[in-house]
């Protein structure tokens, strides 16, 4: 049953094949015996998950079930969990029990899914390889010396292990699609503003946005469905009609416009990364999209206003972590002063602690305007590039990474070398634009992603086009030896 993708499953629990709390136990079976391997969860709640399944089951039995009820996933460390402890990878919240759910998490126990867990990451949703995280780093399960990607690392490595179906994530500059195509899955970050953020733990607030990574683009479609909703807690979530992502994925995809940016195929990405990505790009043609080279000029801009303006907000925001109220507290503090420097030195980690400094330096008096404001003025004209390729093209297609999944260690000497491997995804958060990996091919035996990037709210044309290419072609079906 680990190999069954969420919609088989959806099928196979509505045909009564099995029942939630077998697949739920057979699941929870798999994360004791393998995930020694992996490290993807920080916490596995096998109680509630048990609990869970009973009630889906016996929803399912009164005729009251919908898609997703009694289909296992798990939640990325940063959604509060009632109940559970959620620590967003850190020192900072290890001792964090959250006293109510996210909104994301209550959609999905609304729909009746089940929670196995709590998944690792990197700390506060911080770094590109999810080597940061206090609860240890994540191994890909095609190498486990090689990284999974980051931050949203544990998702998509329980996902490819087959431990869970399908897992919540976040992307504030590539944290869904990145680890997606490192670990040869499928990954969806929506329009920002989709999909809610309140309970979220925020790393960036103008860039972060919850997403799915699941095997198939099917299964992100049926993720979404639960996900997306308005939510009036949250003021950057937009009051829009949520469609059945689902309805509009067997569409023929003939006559599809697909711009090509060659700011994307730069002569630093390797010739059998560029030659994957083509590949791909030629099977679209053969199910008959058209291919149009566009430009998205400042595209080398992304990278500098996105490490101004991402820190600067990070700092705005971990300011609240300081010992006082929740999360971790120093031994017998001397005053207020040696209660928050002892606090927060202890708790957090170091990247945390270097984009806090350079976000803080960013905004202080003399230099936000050179700095935050110019990276503001660099965002907008980003957007409008994106904006005005969207009025020749559907859908802009382009590599995830520069390279495969690297090796633990590799990057971790130089902070400047691991910002780079998020040169192709930084550009898309700071549009607010929806995009998606999905695999499309592998160098070295290790698994390439195809980038998909579509207009605002046009999750469904992505999700069409991502579900066309996987009718076609078996990528997303080949897994790690031994899962």
């Amino acid at each position: 049953m680990h190999n069954k993708t969420i919609a088989e499953i959806s099928r196979d629990l509505a045909a009564g094949e099995y029942s939630s709390v077998e697949i739920t136990t057979e699941l929870l079976s798999r994360v004791k015996q393998l995930d020694s391997q992996y490290n993807s969860f920080i916490t596995v709640t096998e109680d509630q998950a048990l609990a869970q399944a009973k009630a889906a089951d016996e929803r399912r039995a009164a005729g009251n079930a919908s898609a997703m009820t009694g289909v296992p996933i798990a939640h990325k460390d940063i959604f509060c969990t009632n109940g559970t402890l959620t620590t967003c990878g850190s020192k900072m919240l290890s001792n964090f029990v959250a006293p109510y759910d996210a909104t994301v998490v209550e959609n999905f126990n609304n729909a009746g899914t089940v929670s196995l867990g709590k998944l690792n990451m990197d700390e506060f949703a911080m770094g590109s390889s999810n080597e940061s995280s206090f609860f240890g780093a994540v191994s890909n399960p095609w190498d486990t010396d090689r990284v999974p990607g980051g931050s949203s690392g544990g998702s998509a490595a329980a996902v490819a292990a087959r431990l869970v179906p399908g897992a919540t994530a976040t992307d504030t500059g590539g944290s869904i699609r990145q680890p997606a195509a490192l670990c040869g899955i499928t990954g969806l970050k929506p329009t920002y503003g989709r999909v809610s953020r309140w309970g979220m733990i925020a790393y960036a607030s103008s860039l972060d946005q919850g997403g799915t990574m699941t095997r198939t683009a099917e299964d992100s479609a049926m993720m979404l469905n639960v996900m997306a909703s308005y939510d009036a807690k949250d003021s950057t979530c937009v009051d829009r009609e949520v469609p059945d992502y689902t309805a509009s994925l067997n569409n023929s995809i003939e006559g599809m416009t697909i711009g090509l940016p060659k700011e994307y195929f730069r002569d630093d990405l390797s010739a059998d990364m560029q030659q994957a990505v083509r590949n791909a790009i030629a099977e679209y043609e053969k199910l008959g999209a058209k291919v149009k080279e566009i430009s998205l000029p400042n595209t080398h801009l992304a990278i500098p206003a996105y490490y101004i303006i991402a820190p600067a907000e990070c700092s705005a925001n971990l300011s609240r972590m300081d010992g006082v109220r929740f999360g971790h507290r120093c031994e017998n503090p001397k005053d207020i002063n040696d209660l928050y420097k002892r606090s927060r030195g202890e708790g957090f980690g170091n990247e945390v602690k270097r984009r806090i400094m350079v976000g803080a330096y960013a905004l202080s008096a003399g230099f936000y305007d050179a700095y935050y404001k110019k990276a503001q003025q660099v965002r907008r004209l980003i957007q409008n590039d994106f904006v005005n390729a969207f009025k020749d093209v559907d859908i802009i297609a382009g590599p995830v990474t520069p390279t495969p999944a690297f090796k633990r260690g590799e990057h971790t000497a130089d902070p400047v070398e691991m910002y780079l491997e998020d040169i192709f995804t930084i550009a898309l958060n700071l549009a607010g634009l929806p995009g998606m990996s999905i695999p499309c091919g592998q160098v070295n035996n290790l698994p390439v992603g195809l980038q998909l990037i579509g207009n605002y709210f046009d999750e469904a044309r992505l999700l069409n086009a991502g579900h066309q290419f996987q009718l076609a072609t078996d990528w997303h079906q080949q897994k790690p030896s031994g899962v």
